[in-house]
């Protein structure tokens, strides 16, 4: 299996009322349960609309992203399926629960990381 992070940009939601947000909500945890029912669910969230802050390998901490950054995450889902097809298919469902295109990226596998969740005993 392998992950894929399906996500979409901040201001996607945008153009849905107010009014309508508990349906899109609605719609989007359904979707939701049936990835985790499909057994396919790792994780995912809607991020805060705030600044966020960039941390240097000095430890400094400064405010970002960078000024030059057009788009942030403004929520994502990861999933773990057979093959890309499966992954364009929840991110479909995705896009038409939360009415916003959604973009999908191959994670990069990492044994070592998983061994470690593995021992951990959490699902990975």
């Amino acid at each position: 299996m392998t992950r894929y992070l399906i996500s979409f940009n901040d201001g996607a939601m945008d153009h849905i009322p107010d009014e309508e947000m508990p349906d899109v909500g609605k719609a989007s945890h359904a979707v939701v349960q049936d990835a985790v029912n499909a057994g396919v669910f790792v994780f995912g969230a809607g991020l805060e609309r705030q600044r966020a802050n960039v941390v240097a390998t000095d430890g400094m901490v400064t405010d970002g992203p960078y000024p030059e950054t057009k788009e942030v995450i403004g929520g994502f889902v990861v999933v773990d399926v057979a093959s890309r097809e499966e992954a364009l298919t929840w991110a479909a469902k995705i896009a038409g629960a939360c009415r916003c295109a959604q973009e999908v990226r191959q994670l990069m596998p990492d044994p070592e990381t998983d061994a470690m969740l593995r021992q951990a005993d959490r699902r990975w």
